[in-house]
């Protein structure tokens, strides 16, 4: 496997988790975000995860400076000129995407891959109007990136059967799994993960249960590893109430989808989860 150039734009958890995977596979990652607060939280996020496989003995201590070393943190999306691929992984706005994708366009090689993290607008919408749409496809990782071993690719209605190829490769080159997806509001994943959502919010908006319980049970009679509360807190709730919007309204509003106005308040007073101490559940720092 030949070693790329990947720019990563976006020093969130995501921005930081895909960062990661690209340089424990040996790429040398470009880390992108106009914050420099922000990419200094994402190198000691990834700083915490190696330190971590150190004391588990899955890596060594130079092993650890090796990866790092690959990684440089950059505030412009000129400085990823050279990159053989780029991977979007910023908050759920389309202005912001598309915005972000049309200087991507005018800045790399034309044979450079454009890459979506986007769990759940359209790619086809990103990338219309917009210069070289057949190198533009969504690849989607699921959180947290360094761990889930899916990635969803999504073929846009311009996205060439070769690029398509490419970026599977890629996703294998990686250690991940790659799934072929439609264009499709919420593809697989997040369509499927909805009613998970939303009909155990409707349960604790009638009182039936707490968040406790729903959890648990979920848990201990469903088989799932986390509760529908606990994985909210674990994505952002912000994060899973725009995916919802999204597909709700890709859907023209179609009713299974509706939002839960317990997200919205939550969202509104800044309750996100883990990333801010507190959402469903509380957190120590």
């Amino acid at each position: 496997m030949t070693p790329y150039q990947v720019g990563v734009i976006g020093a969130g958890t995501m921005g930081a988790g895909i960062t990661l995977v690209c340089a424990r596979s040996g790429h040398r990652v470009s880390l992108v975000d106009a914050n420099p607060d922000a990419l200094e939280r994402a190198q000691s996020y990834i700083a915490s995860i190696l330190n971590r496989d150190i004391q588990k003995g899955r890596i060594t201590e130079q092993q650890k400076e090796e990866i790092t070393g690959r990684v440089t943190a950059e505030t412009k999306l000129k400085s990823l000129r050279d990159c053989d691929i780029a991977i979007e992984a910023v908050p759920e706005r389309l202005d912001l995407k598309k915005t972000i994708f049309s200087t991507l366009a005018d800045t790399l090689r034309e044979d450079a891959l454009l890459l979506s993290n986007t769990s759940s607008i359209s790619i086809t919408e990103i990338a219309g109007g917009l210069k070289h749409q057949e190198r533009i496809l969504g690849f989607h990782f699921f959180n947290p990136a360094p761990v889930m071993p899916l990635i969803e690719i999504i073929k846009g209605k311009k996205s060439s059967v070769e690029n398509v190829e490419r970026a599977y490769q890629f996703a294998k080159d990686l250690g991940k799994t790659p799934v072929l997806v439609s264009d499709s509001p919420g593809f697989i994943v997040n369509r499927v993960a909805r009613p998970y959502y939303n009909e155990a919010l409707r349960i604790l908006g009638d009182r039936i249960s707490t968040v406790e319980q729903i959890d648990d049970i979920m848990k201990k009679a469903g088989g799932f590893k986390m509760g529908p509360f606990e994985l909210q807190d674990m994505i952002g709730i912000d994060i899973n109430y725009a995916t919802t919007e999204s597909v709700y309204t890709n859907f023209f509003h179609e009713g299974r989808f509706k939002p839960s106005r317990i997200q919205q308040r939550m969202v509104q007073a800044g309750s996100l989860g883990r990333k801010t101490g507190e959402g469903f559940y509380e957190y120590s720092e």
